[in-house]
């Protein structure tokens, strides 16, 4: 099939944005130009001057199935993902059951390979059960289609079983991505340890729960030599100790998320578990560390860390509601207007950190508008104003302080492999 999308513009190193019509032919970019007939093409979508991007890479999603579909599925996940400009995305193993054997990974890419309307990348353990010292079989999930080895949502509490996962992954060519908590110090915490919590009356989570552990496990990826990625960075301790570790050549990289980019633990209006996320939003200077992690590299990529739950579950107390928000609807949108609208980042540092970086930091053939490459592709509207609509969210769950927000960037239209997945109504 022939598609043009016509009268776009792109960004170019300049940071300027130049008038282009993408051509794509069997699910690939086959030409960039400015003037095709459009007569020679099966479909043509005007792009009405807004901005074409490679399709967005995000490296950290949680989908729920199976196990958990009453807070999301694989099909309303990744339509949640396309909605938001996102073309590829890897999803977390912290399933019912957990996909920590070939049998019981190949049930889930079942699933994907049926419902999925973006590119689903499916994450195996590094453990059984997440929870266990009993490493799985890496090179057989490997070779059943595992993207990567993480226990996301809990950390690798004993150094040894660590140490064994990086050696392995290492001898397989394969990433260990790392959700880092050290347990032992986390003392009943619900949110950042500061003022708020305090004036909240919460039991805070000190800094070091997270950077005690990513300083263990850098040494450990200098020792054995593995690609080690840190999860969801949130505290200046943890971005001085990347940035040394990438100082002294250790295989490290890390994400950040828009919501630890735009919130701190001050903005927490009251004791509502919508606010309640892990790691949790700390404080100004954590911030600011974070925003310079990105500027300097220290911070690869942006992630979104979609992490759906039941609005009963979410409509408690920090004590009792569980951790995680939703953010794949909104993420470039919340990124590019707070941070290139305001002149902090450029268009181009953003596409870079949420589609270009992603897709080279775990060597994916997407990521990239280029001739040959796969048609996977987003336009986005930078010059109207929208409101962050949870009524319209394709995503099962709400779980997001962000209703009601203004922001800019809304996604009209996504490709993936030259398919059109998500077109905005009226468009």
């Amino acid at each position: 099939m022939n598609t043009l999308i016509k009268n776009g513009k792109i960004i170019s190193h300049d940071n300027q944005l130049t008038p282009v019509s993408v051509w794509i032919k069997e699910g690939r970019i086959h030409a960039i130009g400015e003037e095709f007939d459009t007569e020679s093409f099966d479909q043509v979508v005007d792009a009405k001057g807004q901005l074409i991007t490679p399709g967005l890479v995000d490296v950290h999603v949680h989908f729920r199935e199976p196990g958990f579909t009453y807070k999301e599925t694989i099909e309303t996940g990744s339509k949640a993902a396309a909605r938001g400009g996102f073309t590829t995305v890897c999803a977390m193993p912290n399933l019912d059951p957990v996909p920590d054997t070939v049998e019981k990974f190949e049930q889930v890419q079942e699933i994907i390979d049926r419902d999925a309307v973006v590119k689903v990348l499916q994450y195996a353990p590094i453990t059984e059960e997440l929870r266990s010292e009993v490493l799985v079989d890496q090179a057989g999930l490997k070779q059943a289609g595992a993207f990567a080895f993480t226990n996301d949502g809990v950390g690798v509490q004993t150094a040894g079983t660590m140490y064994l996962a990086m050696k392995e992954a290492a001898k397989n060519n394969m990433a260990i991505v790392a959700h880092t908590e050290d347990e032992s110090l986390l003392f009943g915490g619900v949110m950042h340890a500061g003022k708020r919590s305090e004036e909240l009356g919460l039991p805070g989570i000190i800094s070091a729960t997270e950077s005690s552990q990513i300083a263990r496990d850098l040494l450990l990826a200098e020792e054995t030599g593995v690609h080690y990625h840190v999860c969801h960075v949130s505290t200046k301790e943890s971005v001085r100790v990347i940035r040394e570790a990438k100082q002294a050549g250790v295989h490290v990289t890390a994400e950040v998320c828009p919501h630890h980019l735009v919130l701190v633990d001050e903005d927490i209006p009251e004791d509502n578990g919508f606010w309640k996320m892990n790691p949790p939003l700390r404080a100004n200077e954590d911030q600011q560390a974070l925003i310079a992690g990105l500027l300097d590299g220290t911070i690869d990529c942006i992630s979104t860390d979609h992490a759906p739950h039941g609005l009963e579950e979410k409509c408690q107390s920090f004590l009792q509601s569980p951790f995680g928000i939703v953010g794949s609807e909104y993420a470039f949108q919340m990124v590019y207007t707070h941070f290139v609208k305001t002149g902090i980042f450029t268009l181009e540092q953003v596409i870079d950190w949420m589609a270009v970086k992603p897709a080279e930091i775990f060597g994916l053939e997407t990521g990239r508008l280029t001739i040959g490459a796969a048609a996977d592709l987003a336009v986005f509207d930078l010059e109207t104003e929208y409101v962050v609509d949870d009524k319209q969210f394709l995503s099962k769950a709400v779980n997001t302080p962000f209703v009601g927000w203004k922001l800019f960037g809304d996604t009209l239209f996504t490709f993936v492999d030259g398919k059109l997945v998500w077109q905005k109504e009226g468009k």
